[in-house]
Parts: structure tokens; sequence; C-alpha cells
């Protein structure tokens, strides 16, 4: 930040005042994910039964709150610019510095998200994308910057600065999109896709149907729900020895600490026809199709009939 801040001083480009103006959202943005990760990764109390993981969507609506508000300020200087403008100089010296950090917000941007990725945290991966954004907006920067210097068109500041701030305003809108999403419970199809493949992969033939599934993000957390059809002559010991090996599966193969509630239901003659089970002492109908688990069916909260 203080870099870019440098290179307006030298050059006084509005441009180059826009990025700066975007780090002060980067700084105040990771002071509150700091702390946000340090809550989340708090352990379960009475109070908190669920843990403290929804803290992160928080954090991510307060940095593309900032963004989106950096955005309209921006774009307002960029139009204040049109009827008053100022004379840009230095242009050399000011784009060797935004292209430093340029540099250094891509690549700690890129460790960001694959740290994200691997730690499952909402906070992480929206702050390195943002660091990602930052750098790429820089790049186009200094492409325009570039264009202006050896051109000597001055307008081409102003145009930098609005397009910027365009660009700014949709990616804070992306960030509040994606926190209210979160706080809104709002279904994730993308990680429901991925437990129907886990399921569909390693599926059991007594597991005659999975539907109703649902997930809940908690920072680094999930919690699924879902109902089960098994065999109605199951005693409880052998329905909680299914209901357990689901609970193990998902865990094993969805690399996030994952708690499962799972119902179970008793089959009716209605699943026979997709039931895969052999030697079934009740069947009344013989086995005609098999059913492919998917984010779509799985999700509906009724049985496959």
């Amino acid at each position: 930040m203080l870099i870019k801040f440098t290179a307006y001083l030298l050059t006084s480009s509005n441009a180059i005042l826009t990025d700066a103006m975007e780090s002060i959202v980067n700084v105040v943005a990771s002071g509150f994910a700091f702390y946000s990760i340090h809550l989340s990764a708090r352990p379960k109390d009475q109070n908190h039964p669920y843990g403290h993981g929804k803290v992160e969507f928080f954090s991510v609506f307060l940095e593309g709150g900032l963004i989106f508000i950096a955005g309209v300020l921006i774009l307002g200087k960029a139009c204040y610019n049109i009827f008053f403008p100022e004379t840009v100089g230095n242009l050399l010296g000011g784009m060797g510095l935004i292209g430093f950090t340029g540099i250094v917000n891509w690549a700690l941007g890129t460790y960001m998200v694959k740290q994200g990725k691997a730690l499952n945290s909402l906070t992480l991966h929206a702050d390195g994308k943002h660091l990602q954004t930052d750098a790429y907006s820089t790049v186009g920067l200094l492409a325009g910057l570039s264009v202006m210097y050896w051109t000597g068109f001055a307008w081409i500041d102003i145009v930098l600065s609005i397009g910027l701030g365009l660009y700014i305003l949709f990616s804070g809108y992306k960030l509040l999109r994606k926190s209210i999403a979160g706080l809104m419970d709002e279904s994730d199809t993308k990680l429901v896709g991925q437990i129907a493949a886990i399921l569909q992969r390693h599926r059991e033939n007594d597991w005659i149907d999975v539907h109703n599934l649902r997930v809940q993000r908690y920072g680094h957390e999930l919690h699924i729900d879902c109902h089960v059809t098994l065999p109605n002559y199951y005693d409880l010991n052998k329905v909680h020895d299914e209901v357990s090996a689901i609970d193990s599966l998902i865990n094993s193969y969805l690399h996030a600490n994952t708690e499962l509630f799972i119902h179970a239901d008793p089959c009716i003659p209605a699943c026979c026809h997709y039931c895969r089970m052999n030697d079934c002492p009740i069947r009344s109908e013989a086995y005609q199709r098999d059913v492919v688990w998917d984010k779509k069916i799985i999700s509906k909260n009724e049985k496959h009939i």
C-alpha cells in the first residue's frame, strides 16, 4: 500500500491512485480476516455447538463491502478528474514500483488460495483471490500506462481509472454475494455434487438410496444431514453399522472435517425395482434398473421411486 501511494506521489496518476486506494481495503480486510481465522479455529463450546466457523462469512462480507465502497470512491474520483484533470509525470518510476507490487501480490495471493483449498478456509481463499485480482488489474494498469507514456494521451489515465473502478466494483459484488449465500445457507451445488460422486463410487448394495441431502458450511468444517434407505429387516445394530460406514466414507474422501446426521428410512416395496440387494427375503419385484446418484437426485426430499 505504501509503495503504491509513493508511486502516486511520483506520478499524480489517477489510475495509480485507484490501485493504491484498493490497497487500503487489502490492509483493513486482512486484519479482520486474521481475527476471523483465529476465532473460527476455536473448538465447539456450549454456546456455539456448531463451532465458530460462520465468522469467516462475516470476514468475506466485510472485505466485499470495503471493496465495493472503494470502487464507488474510485469512480467518483475518476469522474471528477474528467472535468479537473491533473498533470501526470515520472511514469517510468511509478510503473516500476507498481510492477513490483503486482509481483508480490500475485505470489502471496497464489499461496493463500492454495492454502485456503488445503485448509478448507473460505477467508484465506477469498483474501488470496482478492490479491490475485489486484495483481491482474495491475497488469492492465501497466499496459495502459505504457500506452499513455508512448503516445502522450493523458485521457488514457481517466479511462484506466474508470475501467479499474468498474472491475473493483464487480469483484466486491462477487464477494458480497458469496458471503450472503453462506450466511443464508444457500445450497453449494458443487459440494453436493462431490458428495454424490463419493457415495456413487463407493456405494454398497444395501444403501438403497440417499435423499434430502443438505450441506452447511461452518468455516473449515461441514455439517451434512441426509436420509438413507436401508432394508427394513435390519436390526438397530446393523443400521448403526451402515450409518457409521457412510460417515467414515465421507470423512475419508471429502478432505474436510465433516459432521454427519443420517436419518435411516426403511425400504418399501416400491424400492424393489432399483434395489441391488442379493437374495433379499422380502423382495416383491425383480431388480430392473440402477439409479445413479448425482447432485440433483440426492437433494430431493423423496425416495427414488
